[in-house]
């Protein structure tokens, strides 16, 4: 049996111009973060005839097109593995569609817990790079490309999204003092809604695909954030850093009408006045995890708890994909 695991993500600066529509044109520069969340992908060969498939839902194949799990079927056309004696189960910390970067840290560790499965040695840029392709290329999702190379490379990593496609990733530069810091009063709150990052981004696709100047202003500001937060966290100014969230906050939920509601405006609202510096949605927007950066965590966690969040505490995940069994 193999099993593989990859890291979930947090988004700390720039996201959003990791969307083709955008840095085909204009670049983009992102600074994202691996969680100790994971996606757990197992591959078993078996004697039967038939691919046992098991997810949220259980299927039985024998030809490829049978297979109604997208990723899989895809992953398994790349690499050229046939539909039969073979078992696949995927299990996850996190539930998906809330905005950690799920499908993408799924397509990641099957693509690793595969390419074990044949045999094959397989580079950290390879592995995200066959992400994107499945992902983009072939299943024509809206999305953009820092998902799959922060569950391939893991840490806390900056990216910048060349014209030509090209991603050149490298470590953020933090003093250990500082990424002690910045694990211990980073807080991350569930806030009960799941959905799509597909319908989200899509708006904003389409949106820079027609070069509507307000959006490309906007994901220009957002990237300048990222780099000022580069710059706060080389300098180990983490009360910058905070600043920084809230005004992203606010230039993301200009993106699109469905970024938040006001349950969460509320929530936020009343993280900000109980201990937090700073916050924002991550993820594509409409649900999932709330982030804040706060100094008075126990305060914050009584008054959020109170009001109906549930609070996932992490530490960061200095390595992306691997075998684990």
């Amino acid at each position: 049996m193999i099993i593989a695991r990859s890291p979930l993500r947090i988004s700390l600066g720039g996201g959003g111009t990791d969307l083709p529509s955008y840095y085909k044109e204009h670049e983009g520069f992102l600074i994202s973060a691996a969680i100790d969340k994971y996606v757990y992908i197992l591959v078993h060969e078996t004697f039967g005839e038939e691919m046992l498939i098991k997810y949220s839902k259980q299927e039985r194949v024998t030809s490829l097109e049978e297979i109604q799990h997208p990723i899989i079927r895809e992953a398994l056309k790349l690499l050229d593995i046939p539909p039969k004696k073979l078992e696949i189960c995927s299990m996850a910390d996190i539930p998906a569609g809330t905005g950690l970067g799920s499908s993408s840290t799924f397509t990641i560790g099957l693509l690793k817990a595969l390419h074990a499965y044949k045999g094959d040695i397989v580079s950290t840029r390879t592995l995200a790079e066959e992400a994107c392709e499945i992902e983009m290329e072939r299943l024509k999702e809206p999305i953009g490309k820092q998902d799959q190379y922060i569950a391939a490379y893991g840490g806390i990593t900056c990216m910048d999204f060349r014209k030509d496609g090209y991603v050149w990733v490298d470590p953020l530069s933090l003093s250990d003092e500082t990424l002690y810091n910045l694990e211990d009063h980073l807080l991350l709150f569930f806030t009960g809604y799941s959905r799509s990052a597909s319908t989200i981004l899509a708006e904003q696709d389409k949106r820079s695909k027609e070069h509507d100047s307000s959006m490309v202003a906007n994901l220009d500001f957002v990237k300048e954030l990222g780099l000022q937060s580069k710059k706060a966290f080389e300098e180990g100014n983490l009360e910058e850093f905070a600043k920084i969230m809230n005004v992203h906050w606010e230039y993301k939920k200009k993106r699109s009408g469905g970024m938040s509601n006001p349950k969460m405006d509320e929530w936020y609202q009343l993280a900000m006045e109980n201990g937090a510096k700073g916050g924002k949605l991550i993820g594509a927007g409409g649900g999932g995890f709330m982030l804040f950066y706060a100094e008075d965590k126990i305060r914050l966690r009584k008054v959020l708890r109170e009001a109906g969040m549930q609070e996932v505490r992490f530490r960061f995940e200095m390595e992306g994909a691997k075998i684990i069994g």
